[in-house]
């Protein structure tokens, strides 16, 4: 686990850790509507994370929730396991040490927690991850003990087109999806990051949307987001890469496969061919382009699919 013992803020956790916007997102998560005045307490952790990229923000609302809320632009379905860590040593923060051994029962803030997940990747408007998901399987033998710890993680895609009833709610939370979207559509376009985050900063500001925000901010905005997309985009390469690696290494196990099972030693067993049917390039297609019987293209495809299953 790689620890980062500084905290580095991002464009999310510093739109907001604001008090005022912080009631905003719940009542629009939430469905509620409680007043502008309504006690919130941040009570984010700045001294120990778990990720290199942690944008977590916690608040305790009326004294009576804590509210732990992460941005997301890939999902990680660890998140319950790394939410449990955190929420214990949310409460470890607001807690007396020595309060956990009274007999007296102590009363904690009731935790909620939710992803808003704004990733490339297709997901569905919700999902809920469960740490009961992590558990490893164990005999019946070895259950009914009668104790059981689940927690729940309620994730929210706040992409740009849904769940807009909860996005539209809330004016910080549809601001920052419209500048995340127009990042992405500069991008689309062939712009370089940093000048793609930048052109977006402007257009907001000329736009309205989050103007005052990153007018403040605006050089800090521009150089936190282009940090964040670059780490993004450095994990979608190396990923790429791993992909690629495998299915060079299935190729050339295909073509051992093939060798074994006895396809005509006589006809050069071309990698091209193996890199067609990987491509999904139809058959007859693979055949006519390299002057190969179709029934030989079909062995290929054969050896191919049993050492990829």
């Amino acid at each position: 686990m790689n620890v980062n013992r500084k905290y580095k803020s991002s464009v999310f956790t510093k739109l907001f850790n604001d008090l005022d916007r912080l009631l905003s997102l719940y009542n629009a998560i939430s469905g509620n509507n409680l007043p502008p005045g309504t006690e919130v307490e941040i009570a984010t952790l700045d001294d120990i994370l778990f990720t290199d990229r942690h944008n977590d923000i916690a608040f305790i609302l009326d004294d009576k929730i804590v509210i732990l809320i992460e941005h997301q632009s890939s999902i990680n379905n660890n998140m319950p396991l790394r939410l449990l860590i955190y929420v214990a040593r949310v409460y470890e923060k607001l807690i007396d040490n020595d309060a956990v051994y009274k007999r007296k029962l102590l009363k904690i803030p009731k935790p909620d927690f939710i992803v808003l997940y704004n990733g490339a990747d297709p997901f569905p408007d919700e999902k809920t991850l469960r740490l009961s998901d992590a558990y490893k399987e164990i005999s019946e033998t070895l259950d009914g003990l009668g104790g059981f710890l689940d927690l729940e993680v309620r994730v929210v895609n706040i992409n740009e087109g849904r769940n807009e009833d909860i996005v539209g709610k809330c004016e910080s939370l549809n601001g920052y999806v419209r500048f995340v979207g127009k990042v992405r559509n500069n991008l689309d376009a062939g712009m370089d990051l940093s000048v793609a985050v930048t052109k977006a900063t402007g257009n907001c500001i000329e736009e309205g949307i989050l103007a005052d925000f990153l007018k403040e901010h605006s050089s800090e905005v521009i150089n936190m987001l282009t940090n964040e997309w670059s780490i993004e985009r450095a994990i979608f390469v190396r990923e790429q890469e791993a992909r690629e690696e495998g299915i060079e290494k299935g190729i050339e196990k295909g073509i051992e496969k093939g060798i074994e099972k006895g396809i005509d030693k006589g006809v050069d067993i071309s990698t091209e061919i193996m890199r067609a049917l990987v491509k999904k390039i139809p058959m007859e297609k693979i055949a006519e382009r390299y002057q190969v019987p179709i029934e030989k293209i079909m062995q290929f495809q054969s050896a191919l699919t049993q050492y990829s299953a």
